[in-house]
Formats: C-alpha cells, structure tokens, sequence
C-alpha cells in the first residue's frame, strides 16, 4: 500500500539530484539561520528595537537548537525517515512564513525559535542519507558539502537576503524564504530515497553515547571553536560598517566576499578530514586554532588600518569551518565502531556541538559590544580558540584506537 518508487538513490556520480537536494536542503537552512546576521539593522529599524535585541536572536535561536537536536534526532530514529524529514520541512517552512508575518519582536521570537527546534534533526538526517545516495568513498566528500550548504547561503543566500531586505523590506526576505523551502519540498517528495533505517535501542540508551571520552571532547572542541568565531560573526555587519568603514550600500558585497572564505573553509575542511579515522582527523586542527587566536586578537586593530583588518576578516572566514568535517568523522566513526545503535544521535553532535558555541559566542560577543564595544571582540573570542586548541591536544592519546573502515 505504500508508495515507495526509490529505495536506492546511490550512483558513482557524486552530484547526482538527491545529493544535491541535500545541500541545497542545507543552503535553506543556512540562508534562513544567518540572514538575520545580515538584515538584523533593518529588523531593528522595522521593529523599532535596538540591534543588540535582534542580535539576541541568534543565540537564542542556538539556545533551542542545541538541545533539540540530539532530542530530535533520537526521536526521528523511531520513525520512518522519509516522512519525518517532509513533516520537519514542512515545520521548517511554517516557521519563515510566520518571521515574514511577525507583527513585533515576541512572535519574531517565536517564530525563530520554532524553525530552531527543527533544523539541527533536519541536518542530522541528512547525514543519514550518505550510504543511500553515494557511495563510500565519497563520504567525507557528501559530509562536506552537506556542510557547505550553509557556507553557499552565506555566499548567495544572506547577500540576496540582504540586498532583498534593503530594497524590498525584510519581511521580503522571509517571503523569498518560504517559497524556496515549498520548491524544495516539492523535490525532495519527488527524488529522495524511502527506505528507514529505523533505531534498534531505545530512545534513552542511544545517548550511552555522551559517556564515550572521545565524544566528550569532540563536542567541547567544536563548542569552543565556534564560540571563537561567533563572538565577533554576530556582529560581523556593524564590524564592517562601523571599524572597517564599509559603507551601508556595499555591505551585501562585504558579505558576499566573507561568505566565500567559509565556502572555501568548508570544502577544504572536507579534505582534512580525509587525512585519518576516528579523532585523528580534528587533532590536526589544533595550529589552525592558534592561527585563529592570533587573527582575533588582531582584528581589534581593524579600525587602524581598515583595508588590514578587511583583509583578516577574509581569512577569519577562511579558518570558520575547518574543524566541521573532522568533527562529523569523529562522531561517525566512534558510533559506528562502538555505538552502533546511536548513529542517528551521532550525526546530530557537530549541529549541536556547534549550535551550542554559536549561542555562547554569539551572548559573549552582545556583552562585550555593550561593555567594551566592537573592538574587543576579537580578543575575547581568541580565549576560545586557544580553549579548542587545547583540546585537540587532549584527543591525541585515542589516535592509536583503529576504526573499521
């Protein structure tokens, strides 16, 4: 009685039409959690509140993502994955739809906070799709691109938002939203794979998996090291604006440059992460994060020289993501090896890891703004990056555990 036309989607064509409906699910998600980083001074002149209350809106929105992934995506195990993916799209898309209706800050809050309860399941069942959609040796390679969705909607998304925003009004902007979210549903209801690999344990003994050490500090290094970038990306356009001296007609192009850096980030990620099983892959960041302590620390003297410190904006957004994929590998990999039965779970951590140093960053950078001003928050965010290359440091010693390739 069930429809069920695709049961397996896998080629030896990397970009074949599931593939990249599943990146251009990510570029949606992207583009709808970061605009707000882009249009937030035209959310605070519509709404008539100040921008460090629209800034408080990402983390807030990292706040409930966090916890709701690992929750989501335990739960969604149980279900059939075809089904849950269409319904938590179709949350997804109710959710823009009402950011676009929003009449004032608090249903603005709802809205984003309902989006936020559904987009880390949505990332993590994506990863599921890998073994159904290409094939092993591209693995790292999907993980990567998954990942890069939201580096693609920093490069086109948040400056088509912007410039939308600017022209149009930012209700505009969530109305583009809404449209390419039911177009994309319409797809993946046409080209995705329907069989479920549902969960054989338990919703409560899937998050064993938390006790595993390896997992532990995976999840603290990413937390630390997107909390070193948000810190300072929350405010990346009054950054521009205000200590760069990038004027307000040519901060959509600003951005655009920024957003090719975390491409960039993203898909060079993707090949670090190639270089080892396990924990080795995200032990080999550990140099980028003190490359990065020492860009941040530098970034409070931007305003000196502007074309200097437009220059370190570029290879902060360079160093963004490269910690992304090596961390998915490490989640994969320890489940696989010795948690089998919390795959699902573990394809939810670096979304949840990283969610959770997005609304660390993200608080941190609104007191220092307020405190100390713009200027200090590169500083401030290198304390974190030195946290996160500590780390690494202390995942070395599970290097020499083998995994099953």
């Amino acid at each position: 009685m069930t429809n069920a036309p695709v049961t397996n989607a896998r080629t030896d064509r990397f970009f074949d039409f599931p593939v990249t409906i599943l990146i251009f699910a990510s570029f949606m998600l992207g583009m709808s959690e970061f605009v707000v980083v882009g249009i937030l001074p035209d959310i605070a002149s519509g709404l008539k509140i100040s921008e460090v209350t629209v800034g408080n809106l990402v983390a807030l929105f990292a706040f409930v993502y966090a916890p709701c992934t690992p929750i989501g995506s335990a739960l969604s195990a149980r279900f059939p994955r075809f089904a849950t993916y269409l319904i938590l799209m179709g949350v997804f898309l109710v959710g823009n739809i009402l950011c676009a209706l929003a009449p004032n800050y608090p249903v603005l809050l709802i809205a984003r906070l309902l989006i936020a309860s559904v987009s880390g399941t949505l990332v993590a069942i994506s990863m599921t799709f890998a073994p159904d959609v290409t094939t092993d040796k591209y693995r790292t390679k999907f993980i990567a691109w998954v990942f890069s969705g939201f580096s693609i909607a920093s490069v086109v998304g948040v400056p088509i938002g912007t410039w939308v925003a600017n022209t149009f009004g930012w209700r505009v902007t969530f109305y583009l939203v809404s449209v390419l979210t039911a177009v994309l549903m319409i797809s993946m209801a046409l080209v995705l794979p329907r069989n479920s690999h549902p969960a054989k344990i338990g919703f409560l003994r899937q998050f064993r998996l938390f006790f595993d050490r390896r997992i532990q500090l995976g999840v603290l290094d990413v937390v630390c090291g997107a909390a070193a970038s948000y810190v300072f990306y929350t405010y990346l356009s009054p950054i521009m604006r205000d200590e760069i001296g990038v004027p307000e007609q040519y901060l959509s192009i600003g951005l655009v440059i920024y957003g090719c850096a975390c491409l960039w980030s993203n898909l060079y990620g993707g090949k670090l992460a190639d270089k080892g099983r396990g924990v080795e892959p995200l032990t080999h960041i550990r140099p980028i994060y003190c490359v990065q302590a020492v860009c941040l620390c530098l970034l409070a003297f931007a305003s000196l020289v502007p074309a200097a410190g437009a220059l370190l904006l570029v290879v902060l957004g360079m160093l963004m993501y490269l910690q992304n994929s090596a961390s998915q590998v490490l989640y994969m990999d320890v489940a696989y090896q010795s948690h089998p039965g919390s795959v699902n779970l573990a394809a939810s951590l670096n979304s949840m890891s990283f969610n959770i140093g997005i609304a660390i960053g993200s608080a941190v950078g609104g007191l220092v703004n307020d405190l100390l001003g713009l200027a200090w928050l590169g500083p401030v965010g290198a304390i974190f990056a030195l946290f996160a290359a500590g780390i690494t440091t202390l995942l070395r010693p599970y290097i020499q555990r083998r995994f099953k390739g």
